[in-house]
């Protein structure tokens, strides 16, 4: 790497993290202002809701990385041009190409720093600020949907209302069915306790057989259920999908996939986080263009204002087509990647134009 190779992809960094710290900064004083609302209930004090906003921060990083590029490459590449400085370049021997390259060897040095926080800090780190948000009354996990979670495990359905902070279930109902999908028989318990090594026990139980000749009901202290759904399986399935990792992503799809259940608002999560990367070094794409393309007479805010127009432009469509997708129920990578091979596109035109 040459010394004007080095400068470019040290500024650009500068740059990113800068852009990076200021719009973190803005969105959590929004966050903020958002949970003074929950301020007093249920102890929800103003520790916890700094605790919650430093907890949130590594997603908010991982999210706010593709922007941050983008602003930040565009303050120093237009501030460069202003100061003649990529007119020196060029006279050295710098070509259009090389500055690019430059600009995107900058991106991988966000992009590692980027997956490293996405995959290994932030969903650890959102489940704890979800469970502070979730458990402010009595240390549980309260689902948010009226009926409960709902998980189906070959031909037995099961009904979870609350999931506990350790892994542990209550007010559980599950729901056998035979090869005619007659329902023969119903278990609730009022706490399911996870032994390890795929065993349940469960506590308090009010079963009920059902036959086309009479019903039986049984009651027990306690009775043993094997079941391959296991306690962080089940707080995947009450996280936001776009908050978990890769691999959490993957191993719920496969378990919805293996139940026959709908998993493609799941895969659609999984395939942006493949994705995710790529923008990053879409955004640093569309920039050079942009600043090598216009007069050099622009100042650092209408360039802030064309990547933040671009930035939202990019989200809106990217919200657009997946929500399409979803509706349509069409193929998550191809609606994963088509917003983002259609910025890709309009960035190499402009870059040919400018070359």
């Amino acid at each position: 790497m040459n010394v004007l190779t080095s400068y470019i992809v040290r500024e650009i960094l500068k740059g990113a993290f800068i852009a990076l710290i200021l719009l973190l900064t803005l969105f959590n004083l929004f966050t903020f202002s958002d949970e003074l609302g929950d301020l007093g209930k249920g102890g929800y004090g103003l520790k916890q809701i700094f605790y919650y906003l430093a907890l949130t921060s590594p997603t908010v990083f991982y999210e706010l990385m593709p922007a941050s590029a983008l602003l930040g490459s565009l303050f120093i590449l237009g501030a460069m041009g202003n100061n003649h400085e990529l007119i020196a370049m060029r006279a050295a021997g710098l070509s259009v190409f090389g500055i690019i390259k430059a600009v995107l060897l900058a991106g991988v040095v966000l992009v590692a720093i980027s997956i490293l926080v996405g995959e290994l800090v932030a969903p650890d780190a959102q489940k704890q600020a979800q469970l502070i948000k979730a458990t402010i009354d009595g240390k549980k996990v309260m689902l948010n949907d009226l009926y409960g979670l709902w998980l189906r495990e070959n031909k037995r359905f099961i009904n979870v209302r609350q999931i506990q902070d350790n892994g542990n279930l209550v007010d559980i109902s599950i729901y056998d069915i035979d090869d005619q999908q007659h329902l023969y028989q119903t278990t609730h318990a009022e706490q399911a306790v996870f032994l390890g090594n795929q065993q349940w026990r469960l506590e308090k139980i009010k079963q009920s057989i059902i036959s086309t000749e009479q019903m039986q009901s049984i009651t027990r202290d306690e009775q043993p259920l094997k079941s391959a759904i296991a306690p962080d399986l089940l707080k995947l399935a009450v996280v936001n999908p776009d908050n978990l990792s890769f691999i959490d992503l993957a191993k719920y799809v496969n378990f919805l996939k293996g139940n026959h259940q709908k998993s493609q608002k799941f895969e659609l999560a999984l395939w942006g986080r493949v994705v995710n990367p790529l923008v990053t070094f879409i955004m640093l794409l569309v920039s050079a263009p942009f600043v090598i393309g216009i007069k050099r007479g622009i100042s650092s805010g209408g360039r802030m204002l064309i990547g933040v127009v671009i930035g939202m432009g990019f989200n809106i469509i990217d919200k657009i087509v997946g929500h399409l997708g979803l509706i349509y129920e069409l193929n998550p990578p191809l609606i994963a990647f088509t917003p983002s091979l259609i910025i890709l596109t309009l960035a190499i035109y402009a870059i040919r134009r400018v070359q």
